[in-house]
């Protein structure tokens, strides 16, 4: 059976990803029958590294100036040196990733990732793990940094690096699965709201379903 059948997973990524940590978990969601959208700051093809060696290129599926938030159920973040840093540089790439948590999407997010998250001011009170070499900028942002293999909060799976793959993806696989009815409900709803300019849509659309987002942690509580 497949977990994620119907489930729209972005992974956001740019020139300098490490390869390991967007191709096994991309692999990964589609034997679980995930549909993913490869989100780019550019069209055509990033780069990916093998620590420091340059990897294999990836078609991009779409930029984020094509796509917002709303349009996914899950989101995945892989790490890189190089990655992250480009990203975060990027008001289109933080608003994304904004817009994603204020929607409780399901977010996993592993190495030098969670520098994305830290720039997009969500990391305050946030217990999360990372590549061990950015601990202090986690916790500078406010975090609560542990060194394990996978550390999970609320709609957040986080993991160390490639070493600890396999039970990211996992993790990871876990808690899509969990959050997969009511992320297809928001997306469908939000999918069925106005169509509104795109240089509003994201944050309107991350407004009209947080009413959604608000019954369902009720419901769970």
């Amino acid at each position: 059976m497949k977990k994620l059948k119907g489930m729209r997973v972005a992974v956001l990524a740019a020139d300098g990803f490490e390869q390991v940590e967007l191709t096994r978990p991309v692999k990964r969601l589609e034997r679980e029958g995930a549909h993913v959208t490869i989100v780019s700051l550019h069209k055509g093809r990033i780069r990916g590294m093998n620590l420091l060696v340059p990897g294999r290129k990836v078609r991009v599926d779409a930029t984020l100036r094509d796509v917002k938030a709303a349009d996914f159920d899950a989101l995945l973040l892989p790490g890189g040196f190089m990655n992250p840093d480009f990203l975060r540089q990027s008001a289109l790439a933080l608003d994304f990733v904004k817009d994603a948590d204020l929607l409780d999407m399901p977010i996993a997010v592993i190495c030098h990732g969670p520098w994305l998250l830290a720039s997009a001011g969500l990391l305050e009170g946030r217990h999360v793990t990372s590549w061990p070499g950015i601990r202090n900028d986690m916790e500078n942002a406010g975090a609560h940094w542990t060194d394990e293999p996978v550390v999970r909060d609320g709609n957040w799976v986080s993991s160390r690096g490639p070493h600890d793959l396999l039970a990211f993806e996992h993790a990871m696989v876990e808690l899509l699965a969990e959050r997969m009815s009511p992320a297809i409900e928001r997306r469908t709803t939000a999918e069925a709201a106005p169509r509104w300019p795109r240089w509003l849509a994201g944050g309107l659309a991350a407004a009209a379903t947080l009413g959604l987002v608000a019954r369902g942690r009720k419901a769970l509580a």
